[in-house]
């Protein structure tokens, strides 16, 4: 994979600022989606709608979708010349994001139960979306983040991390929640509770939100902060959609 980067990038000084171009243009797009989310919602789930394409099977759609945010950021660890990953800061890093994207891309889609298909629309832009921030956060994070030894230590790590692990662990749960809503054979929607759903009521949107805000703290970088911001902005937005 090193040859296919070294066409693209004519010395790791370029491959670097177009990272650093990708995160700043992740926050445009997010600005951007936030205005257009003002009068449209994320066209998928409960809002799916045929103006956006095809019906994709929701299992479908999820697994593949996904799987980019996985498979890219795999690849660019074990087939390229990944400085950094002897680094401890950047090895917790890159577990972070790797047991996100496990969970979602490999496990998650296999779990839903019903659930409305998802416009093609939405699904080819997910895709592309996967590969885009798969590359951006693993390449900077295993080739070009640099951490002091002791960075594990200091505060923003250590609350990142925490932030990260609560945020994971109540996306997880809510999701649970989430599934067990229906009974078999049930279809239509219910209002969930338990867990954080007893305090907000999206508190799977919540707990992801949460997650990558720790996890862009605790990376310390614009790339991080770009994918958090973004990931705000949409569930966000799908959270007080769900609320009204």
């Amino acid at each position: 994979m090193d040859s296919i980067l070294s066409k693209l990038f004519a010395s790791e000084t370029e491959e670097l600022y177009v990272l650093d171009c990708l995160a700043y243009f992740m926050i445009f797009m997010a600005a951007c989606t936030f205005i257009t989310l003002l009068f449209e919602n994320v066209p998928y789930g409960r809002y799916a709608t045929s103006r956006y394409g095809f019906p994709v099977n929701v299992k479908f759609a999820w697994f593949v979708q996904e799987l980019p945010a996985f498979l890219v950021p795999l690849c660019l660890v074990l087939w390229t010349s990944a400085a950094k990953t002897t680094h401890l800061p950047n090895q917790l890093l890159l577990v972070m994001y790797f047991c996100h994207y496990v969970q979602r891309s490999l496990i998650y889609p296999f779990l839903i139960r019903g659930g409305k298909s998802t416009p093609f629309a939405s699904f080819a832009l997910a895709f592309v979306f996967c590969i885009y921030n798969g590359y951006m956060q693993v390449r900077y994070l295993s080739h070009y983040a640099e951490y002091s030894a002791d960075w594990v230590t200091s505060p923003c790590f250590i609350t990142g991390s925490v932030l990260w692990l609560v945020g994971w662990l109540v996306n997880l749960h809510s999701d649970h929640i989430l599934r067990n809503l229906r009974k078999p054979g049930e279809t239509g929607y219910k209002i969930p509770t338990g867990g954080l759903f007893e305090y907000v009521s999206g508190a799977n949107f919540f707990g992801e939100i949460t997650e990558w805000a720790g996890f862009a703290l605790a990376a310390h970088s614009v790339h991080s902060a770009s994918f958090s911001i973004f990931t705000l902005i949409v569930l966000a937005s799908r959270a007080f959609a769900h609320h009204r």
